[in-house]
């Protein structure tokens, strides 16, 4: 009876409800965040470099925040800080959605019956976005620690490794909601419906602020109403444990090459296998082998530990790399009605996914449970520390790379080219000559070597440091 009971799969309500919300969330986040390195070129007009930096602060920043958001919540309130995220992010991807319509003279151009987008004009109205995209920041950073923290607090040292697998699911049924919508809103109205994609993700937030209002209450509230002086005592002890301070280091290569499906796929892709291709369904490989994976290698893997678990999936990685490369050394044809590219992209981020399953779930756990028993928002939100780093070099590596090894195929038209683009309805990639491809695209693939190379270091890595944690733990239970 005492083992069932420990086994069971029930949690509270808060649980329940805390799922749910993120669920809407990550269809917002995931919606926006697979095409905003295209909706920042596109749209606003900045370069790939440019682009990939801004994309790469926006995302660094959100997951650095948590860190001080977790101890605010945990001060506050999870229910009072969930409704202040939902209402930053509501503000915030409308904001998105109405910033071009603002500058619209400045940003589109006419050519007979054709409206292309150029970008914003000027710098000063291109950087507009940043305050824009500055509220989805912080709203952005209460959801990572309250959620997270959340699900810490509603379950039991025993159940926890479900709740957290449970959290995963949810986390990739949004994500694959959010990119679902992306293709029949660009396919309908072209890059302004990388503008319309802000909207759909307001909604998403507003209905995630409407369910907090009405349902959402934890019984939980340990660690609420702490001062500054304890929260700060709190993070300086956390800033101080050296042994997860070096595994945010490790796990931050598998985040950098994961970060590639945002910052480089979407790109890659359209530049390699035309317009007609479809990288936001592409990404929701991910979440669907995630979804339909997570719960069975969390049961297969219950009795190993939560290092072993990361390290199996670290290894994967560096073949996910590979197969992405592999697209552009295939010869010309389609595969089962699809560019080579865009094939092998889907066999890398069907790895991908499967690594993540091996090491996301089981990372959050090793985390939460280092945490003293009330300070897990400030703990989780001190987690995404990985995705800081990783975003900040993967996405400006990113840029580099693909103005080097995959530029932007417009920036490559002749003056007659450029005419042809700009009056009629051909894609610029369609307009490049044999020689023009073979000199800018014939080592696109370089890329993905890159981050092969970062996934392998990586794994080693966490091999040693598994090793190192081992010795100094028997050394510890031998003096004790």
């Amino acid at each position: 009876m005492t083992n069932e009971k420990k086994e069971t799969w029930m949690f509270p309500r808060a649980f329940w409800v805390a799922n749910t919300v993120e669920l809407f969330e990550r269809a917002a986040y995931y919606g926006v965040f697979i095409v905003i390195t295209l909706y920042l070129s596109r749209i606003i007009g900045f370069g790939d470099i440019e682009a990939a930096a801004i994309a790469g602060t926006f995302s660094a920043i959100l997951y650095l925040l948590p860190t001080f958001a977790g101890a605010y919540a945990d001060k506050i309130g999870f229910r009072k800080s969930l409704m202040l995220a939902f209402g930053l992010l509501t503000l915030g991807y409308a904001g998105m959605g109405l910033l071009p319509t603002f500058f619209e003279s400045a940003g589109l151009v006419e050519y007979g019956d054709k409206t292309v987008f150029h970008g914003l004009d000027t710098a000063a109205q291109r950087y507009a976005i940043v305050p824009v995209m500055a509220l989805i920041i912080l709203g952005g950073s209460f959801i990572k620690s309250v959620i997270t923290g959340t699900v810490a607090k509603e379950t039991t040292k025993e159940n926890r490794a479900r709740g957290y697998s449970i959290f995963y699911a949810m986390v990739n049924i949004g994500a694959f909601s959010g990119k679902t919508i992306v293709k029949p809103l660009r396919e309908a109205m072209g890059n302004e419906g990388l503008i319309w994609i802000s909207y759909f993700s307001a909604v998403m937030t507003l209905l995630g602020f409407i369910v907090v209002f009405f349902m959402f209450k934890s019984k939980e509230h340990d660690g609420e109403g702490k001062t500054i002086a304890e929260l700060w005592a709190a993070f300086l002890r956390v800033m101080s444990n050296t042994r997860l301070v070096v595994l945010i280091l490790i796990i931050t290569g598998f985040w950098m090459v994961q970060h590639q499906m945002y910052a480089t796929m979407p790109k890659y892709v359209l530049r390699l296998a035309g317009e007609g291709a479809s990288p936001s369904w592409y990404a929701n490989v991910n979440p669907l082998i995630v979804f339909t994976t997570v719960g069975f290698v969390t049961h297969f893997l219950r009795k190993r530990t939560a290092l072993f678990s990361m390290t199996v999936g670290m290894f994967i990685m560096p073949v996910s790399a590979l197969f992405m490369a592999a697209g552009n050394l295939m010869p010309a044809g389609n595969i089962i009605g699809m560019h080579p590219v865009a094939f092998m992209m889907v066999v890398g981020i069907a790895f991908q996914g499967f690594a993540e399953t091996f090491i996301s779930p089981r990372f959050l756990e090793y985390f939460s449970l280092q945490a003293p028993k009330g300070e897990e928002g400030l703990y989780l939100g001190f987690s995404h520390l990985h995705s800081f780093l990783s975003s900040i070099l993967g996405f400006v590596m990113s840029g580099v790379l693909l103005e080097k090894f995959c530029p932007d195929p417009r920036l490559l038209l002749t003056s007659e080219q450029q005419v042809i683009f700009e009056q009629g309805n051909i894609e610029p990639l369609a307009l490049l000559t044999e020689t023009q491809k073979i000199e800018n695209y014939s080592n696109a693939h370089y890329i993905w070597y890159y981050f092969v190379g970062i996934a392998i270091v990586s794994a080693v890595a966490l091999i040693i440091y598994g090793y190192v944690v081992r010795k100094l733990d028997t050394k510890k239970e031998i003096a004790s």
